[in-house]
């Protein structure tokens, strides 16, 4: 190691919660700061040169996004570079697929399989549901310069056997190999109460301890995904939806109870949310942003994760405050139709959806326990940038 420095319904509405956390504001005076600049939480301007050479001295990088921001996506791909400028002995480390697409990763880096190859055979848009088009880049540059990439997230259904049954319940060949998570922090523990009580179906106690595990199976499989790259001697830079790292919580912590002490969290922090500072706290440094332009706003979401069915697409997660939870789509519900389109796989739905205009409805014929219905999931209209539609 390198030295350290200073669920039933709920479970599957947990798929996403954090990666869009609203963060508490800082109340102090502050000046808004320039786009293009790193910061310390609470602190200064940080020099990129002098923070870039301490972060290639750690064993564990983690860049933080909020998934459909195009913007977080660039300023991956920039830090990235940055990064394997002083370390080209590097690893990717990827949320967005579960260990069994690392065959159809390696492939790629190989230069194997095309786009469309490689989204087939990485089962990407079932087992993550986001637009490609968005990590296409990241992809590619893992690829022209060999960087490996590492599949460090499990399926729902292994998350859910976990929480649900408990680690001893599954044989550890069958879970990776992934030892139990260490105990969430209390400071975690409140933000994740908070996320599970904006449900209108959370439930008890019981139910809210079920959507923890949940998260804790989620951040424990992905610290040791990257503690497992980590100890082959590699930069391992992990690609992880921002809520999974504030204020150290989730998967920092499970690295420190893994041994992995010298890791960093980096986050973007746009600079329209107020012009408030970023939290003491928050991560090492973030990396202010501009205002995303309305021609790199990235295509529309239904909010929905997806599972193949026999009939249609199965629904298995409903992101909280998303397109589909406000149609009143939920787990369980089978989707036909989209705007008179049968349905034989979810990347039809997927595509679809990002064909859909801003403004407009999309009809859904959804079977519900047996039941066929319909349902009007309706697209909002884009912002002009002057705060109007």
């Amino acid at each position: 190691m390198r030295r350290s420095f200073a669920l039933p319904r709920v479970l599957g509405h947990a798929l996403g919660l954090l990666a869009s956390l609203s963060l508490p504001m800082a109340v102090q005076a502050y000046s808004c700061p320039p786009p293009g600049q790193w910061f310390q939480p609470g602190g200064e301007r940080l020099d990129s040169a002098a923070l870039f050479a301490e972060l290639a001295e750690r064993d564990v990088v983690l860049l933080g996004e909020q998934h459909d921001r195009m913007d977080h996506h660039r300023w991956q791909l920039h830090t990235l570079a940055g990064l394997h400028a002083l370390r080209p002995d590097m690893v990717i480390g990827l949320e967005m697929l579960p260990r069994e697409a690392q065959p159809a990763l390696d492939a790629w880096v190989a230069g194997e399989l095309d786009e469309a190859e490689f989204l087939a055979a990485s089962h990407w848009r079932s087992a993550w549901g986001f637009d490609p088009g968005l990590y296409l880049p990241i992809l590619h540059f893992a690829r022209l310069n060999q960087v490996p990439l590492k599949a460090i997230n499990v399926t729902p259904e292994l998350r859910g056997r976990l929480a649900g049954n408990g680690w001893e319940a599954v044989p550890e060949d069958e879970r990776f190999g992934i030892t139990a998570p260490a105990e969430a922090l209390p400071d975690y523990r409140e933000r994740l109460a908070a996320v599970h009580a904006q449900h209108p179906s959370a439930g008890d106690e019981e139910s809210l301890e079920r959507f923890i595990a949940a998260q804790l199976v989620w951040d424990r499989a992905m610290a040791a995904g990257l503690a497992e790259a980590a100890a082959e001697g590699a930069l391992t830079v992990g690609l992880i939806g921002q809520g999974h790292l504030q204020y150290e919580h989730g998967v920092p912590h499970q690295l420190d109870d893994l041994g992995v002490e010298a890791h960093a969290t980096l986050l973007p922090w746009a600079v329209e949310e107020g012009c408030e500072p970023p939290p003491e706290g928050l991560a090492q440094a973030v990396f202010t942003l501009a205002e995303t332009p309305r021609a790199l706003q990235p295509p529309m979401q239904l909010g929905v994760y997806l599972m193949p069915g026999e009939r249609g697409v199965a629904i298995h997660g409903v992101v909280e405050g998303s397109v589909a939870e406000q149609a009143g789509l939920e787990e369980g519900d089978i989707v036909l139709r989209a705007a008179g389109e049968a349905l034989t796989r979810p990347a039809d739905l997927t595509h679809l959806v990002q064909r859909q205009p801003p403004g407009t409805l999309l009809p859904l014929e959804v079977e519900r326990n047996g039941e066929r219905r319909e349902i009007l999931a309706r697209f909002p209209p884009r912002d002009d940038g002057n705060g109007t539609p």
